[in-house]
């Protein structure tokens, strides 16, 4: 259970903040940075869920996602040092991915066949998707380059779940574009 009593403790002040376990890491350092993108995509999220008006199915699964996240960021804050911890650390597992995979199969199970690339827009609630969507892949390119830095694990699962979310965000915000019926559609040299 997380208890939080005070807000500011002075201890980041030197530009350094604390992990879930391990030394204090510089705020700029790479696994602070992924975890930070994690929270931001989440944020994006939440600012989506604000237009999800007439889309209760849809804001369910945005909820799970943002929970998921929310275990995402704590994955990333506990880095595996190959050492057994006292306690068992929050992990993301292959279940939150297979049902973020069933959620983008019943989403896309309705969705008008794409003819074009798709530019972000249309309602509002699929713009808020796609911005949510872009720092999502940002995130996962961090977690990619964290993972091939030396003495830097991130778990498969955890790569895959956040590849997973931008195609997930990607489906739902077709959807939110009436089923894809109100995409803004990309043509190739239309202002030429």
């Amino acid at each position: 259970m997380v208890k939080l009593n005070k807000i500011y403790t002075k201890t980041g002040d030197d530009g350094t903040t604390g992990l879930v376990a391990g030394p204090r890491r510089l705020k700029d350092d790479l696994r602070i940075e992924a975890f930070g993108t994690i929270d931001e995509a989440n944020s994006a999220i939440g600012i989506a869920r604000l237009h999800m008006q007439g889309m209760p199915d849809l804001d369910t699964m945005l909820m799970s996602i943002q929970n998921d996240l929310f275990d995402l960021g704590a994955d990333l804050a506990t880095p595996d040092t190959g050492t057994p911890p006292e306690y068992e650390p929050l992990r993301i597992v292959e279940s939150q991915v297979t049902r973020i995979e069933n959620d983008i199969d019943s989403l896309n199970a309705d969705l008008e066949p794409l003819k074009s690339f798709v530019l972000p827009g249309g309602h509002s609630a699929a713009a808020h998707l796609h911005l949510a969507r872009t720092i999502t892949r940002r995130a996962e390119r961090l977690m990619v380059t964290l993972s091939r830095s030396e003495g830097e694990i991130v778990s498969a699962a955890a790569l895959k779940y956040v590849n997973r979310l931008s195609d997930f965000l990607f489906v739902a915000a077709r959807h939110a574009n009436d089923r894809g019926h109100a995409d803004v559609l990309w043509v190739p040299g239309k202002n030429r």
